[in-house]
């Protein structure tokens, strides 16, 4: 086999350890399924009725943004799992192994897609539940799920820093959630930002993340796009070069390589 062959091979057989950890760890479930469909019922039916979308029904508004903040998300077990195995030494013991360094980290981004997929197809499910209907034809929607799953590769590659940077599963679990709520709520994901403070608004129109979910929901629902596909897509691989090469280079730092 060629040594390309064995990364892959590895990558596949690191993802399924990380996927086989969810059932005997049925917590981490609450993470991407529990919690999202709370935010839906709570955004949908208890300040919904407060916010104004104007073109737009709320629930059409908000579950596009809402999918693409359970995306960004999904990336939290990497953090956790590469946090623990660094803690544990388990990352040592691979080292000593005949398998691809590049493994550790593919296959827990590859593993985050797998689950991102489950959680995409129970936030789809819920939005449906609750009123949500796609504006626009297959085409558009298939690209917006593909999107969605390329945002949420982009941000495993974040949790993956995280994870390698953090002092402790508690800390990358702590600096996850208190980086990226900020981004996800000051942004159009929730609310227009035109009804935020004047001060808000320009942080909040130039916020990657806008810019993600207003792609979203043009694919999704047919808003006016404008050049918001392709930024989103040029924010995603930045975000995966970027954090990507930062993680490699915090893992070699973290093994003494």
């Amino acid at each position: 086999m060629s040594s390309l062959g064995y990364t892959v091979s590895d990558t596949l057989v690191l993802a399924k350890r990380s996927l086989l950890r969810i059932p005997r760890q049925p917590d981490l479930l609450v993470g991407f399924t529990i919690q999202p469909i709370m935010f839906v019922l709570l955004f949908v039916y208890v300040f919904g009725g407060a916010i104004s979308t104007p073109g737009l029904d709320y629930v059409d508004f908000l579950i596009p943004g809402i999918i693409v903040q359970s995306m960004t998300f999904g990336g939290f077990v990497t953090a956790l799992g590469l946090s623990e195995d660094l803690k544990k030494g388990l990352i040592d013991r691979f080292r000593s192994l005949p398998m691809s360094r590049a493994a550790v980290l593919t296959g827990r981004t590859l593993a985050d897609g797998a689950t991102n997929v489950v959680q995409l197809v129970v936030m789809l499910a819920v939005g449906f539940a609750v009123g949500f209907r796609f504006s626009t034809g297959a085409p558009e929607v298939i690209a917006g799920i593909a999107l969605c799953l390329l945002i949420g590769y982009a941000f495993s590659w974040v949790f993956a820093f995280i994870g390698l940077t953090a002092s402790s599963p508690e800390a990358a679990n702590a600096y996850g959630f208190t980086i990226l709520f900020p981004l996800t709520f000051v942004s159009s994901a929730f609310v227009p930002p035109e009804s935020m403070p004047d001060w808000l608004q320009p942080i909040a129109e130039h916020n990657p993340f806008t810019n993600m979910v207003n792609a979203v929901r043009a694919l999704f629902v047919g808003t006016p796009a404008g050049n918001q596909i392709w930024l989103a897509v040029v924010w995603s691989l930045a975000i995966t070069l970027g954090f990507g090469f930062a993680a490699v280079a915090r893992y070699r730092h973290a093994v003494g390589r």
